[in-house]
């Protein structure tokens, strides 16, 4: 069985005044609504069990569904009472899933260039979870050793940086024009200078053995904090494509884009 998780509970502030009165989930690109884009193109690549978390308007996007003829193969996690964030909303929708089987997590406000056969398939089985990197130029950078391996995350504008790992978050350094971690003490690790930067796409395959490391955790909390907490214990890699394209149409900016980026 191939399964996927599809967030589509956020509040979708950044595409208002379209989401006063729809989910964001629902808001057409290209005349069709963005979940049902998402659902489709995975069907496409074989994906047959979909959980959707919903919060905003829940009840428009339960009703969408049922008219849809892929609605058996949906199951909706309900936040209405509360955002979970994207931790929070794996974790509360857990029971759901299939446990044998790896979860490929995907916002419903991104469109992207990525073949989810060939993804699903880069996830090896001692592999906890697999995040889908790039090289390209961001704010917030996943670090990893050479064998690609998640150590920690930094913010380049504000310099923080998250990491189980002590020596890491004391480290002095910088992240050139190549993405490459530049240490800048005179003595600098051995550790720092092997380390690699990457921009996530927000998408990842997560594995179900690591619901028993999120049972300490909050109900709400993010799960890219989460997989900086647990990737001492937990064998979490990043995976390159150099070809990725992505678009976030959660603002109203990028609708105006999405039509080109779809051709």
């Amino acid at each position: 069985m191939k399964q996927a998780m599809i967030l589509a509970a956020g509040l979708g502030t950044r595409l208002k005044p379209l989401t006063d009165t729809m989910p964001k989930a629902l808001v057409p690109v290209g005349g069709t609504p963005l979940l049902d884009r998402n659902i489709r193109r995975l069907m496409d690549s074989g994906y047959t069990r979909f959980v959707v978390n919903v919060h905003h308007f829940a009840q428009q996007i339960l009703d969408y569904v049922a008219q849809q003829d892929y609605a058996p193969l949906v199951r909706f996690s309900d936040e209405t009472e509360q955002l979970l964030e994207t931790g929070g909303g794996l974790k509360h929708a857990q029971d759901l899933f299939d446990p044998d089987e790896p979860i490929l997590i995907h916002n419903v406000d991104i469109l992207d260039n990525v073949d989810f056969d060939w993804f699903r398939r880069q996830h090896q089985p001692g592999e906890d979870a697999v995040l889908l990197v790039s090289r390209r130029n961001s704010k917030r950078y996943l670090l990893f050793d050479s064998a690609m391996r998640l150590m920690g995350w930094k913010n380049i504008e504000t310099g923080e940086v998250k990491s189980p790992f002590q020596w890491l978050r004391e480290a002095d350094f910088t992240i050139d024009d190549n993405l490459k971690v530049v240490p800048l003490a005179a003595r600098p690790s051995s550790l720092i200078s092997n380390l690699y930067a990457f921009a996530f796409s927000g998408i990842h395959s997560f594995s179900p053995r690591l619901f028993s490391l999120m049972e300490r955790f909050p109900d709400r909390f993010s799960v890219i904090d989460f997989y900086l907490s647990t990737c001492h214990r937990a064998h979490i890699v990043g995976l390159v494509k150099n070809d990725l394209r992505v678009l976030d149409v959660g603002k109203l900016d990028s609708l105006d884009h999405a039509e080109e980026f779809l051709k």
